[in-house]
C-alpha cells in the first residue's frame, strides 16, 4: 500500500450530498476483483452522457460538460471536497479503488457512511472529517479561486489552505500509523513473521501429529 505523509494537491468541488457508493462506480463494473481498471468509470453515470458498460471505448464516449471533473479547471484533481454521508449505499471495496485510480489520495467531507470510511484506510485512500462550517468555506474558495490546492499533514493532523490557515482533523491511531507506513492489514501482519514462524515451529514441536506423512 503507498504511504500517506503529506500531499498537496488540487482539489474538486463535489457538491451534493449521500454520493452512494454506486453512484462512485456503477454496480455493472464490479465484475472484477483485480485492483486496476475502474478510474475511467469512476462516477460514470455523472461523468458521460450514454450509459457505460464494461468493455466499452471511455474515449469515445461523450462526456457531460457540465461535471465537475471533466472541467478543464479541475483536471489532474487529487483532493476531492464533498457534502455529508459521502460512501452511503451498498458495501464495495471498489469505492476507494476507482477513487484511487482516478488519481485521489484525499476525501474531505462532514462525515463519511462507516464501511466506505473503512475500507478507505485500508486502501490508502485518507478520508478526512472537517466541521460543515469549514467545508462551506472550503467550497466557496475551490470555487473562486482556479487552481486552489491544499495541502495535508498526515502526521500533524492538518489541512493547510494556500493562505496559511491550518483545518485540525482526528484519526485514529492505528489507522494514522498503517497510513504513514504503507501497511495495509497483510502488511501489519508480516511484521510480526518472526513471531508467526517461531509460534508455527513450537507447535509442530509439541503436536508432530499434525503434519502428516507423504
Amino acid at each position: 500500500m503507498q504511504a500517506f505523509t503529506t500531499h498537496e494537491g488540487l482539489v474538486a468541488p463535489l457538491d451534493r450530498e449521500n454520493v452512494d457508493t454506486d453512484l462512485i462506480i456503477p454496480k455493472q463494473f464490479l465484475k472484477s476483483i483485480k485492483r486496476s481498471g475502474f478510474g475511467p468509470n469512476l462516477f460514470d453515470e455523472l461523468r458521460y452522457l450514454d450509459h457505460g458498460e464494461p468493455g466499452m471505448d471511455n474515449s469515445r464516449r461523450p462526456l457531460n460538460p457540465d461535471f465537475v471533473l471533466n472541467q478543464d479547471r479541475y483536471k489532474g484533481a487529487s483532493v476531492l471536497l464533498a457534502r455529508k454521508n459521502f460512501g452511503c449505499g451498498s458495501s464495495r471495496e471498489h469505492a476507494p479503488w476507482a477513487l484511487m485510480q482516478y488519481g485521489f489520495r484525499a476525501i474531505i467531507a462532514p462525515s463519511f457512511a462507516d464501511i466506505f470510511f473503512n475500507n478507505s484506510f485500508k486502501n490508502g485512500l485518507l478520508p478526512i472529517v472537517l466541521n460543515e462550517l469549514d467545508i462551506a468555506r472550503l467550497f466557496d474558495e475551490v470555487k473562486a479561486f482556479p487552481g486552489y490546492k491544499l495541502r495535508i499533514d498526515l502526521a500533524e493532523q492538518r489541512v493547510i489552505t494556500p493562505e496559511g490557515r491550518e483545518l485540525s482533523f482526528t484519526i485514529d491511531a492505528s489507522r494514522k500509523h498503517s497510513l504513514l507506513n504503507g501497511l495495509d492489514e497483510i502488511g501489519l501482519t508480516l511484521q510480526k513473521a518472526d513471531m508467526i514462524r517461531q509460534y508455527e515451529a513450537e507447535r509442530l514441536a509439541r503436536h508432530p501429529w499434525l503434519v502428516g506423512q507423504p
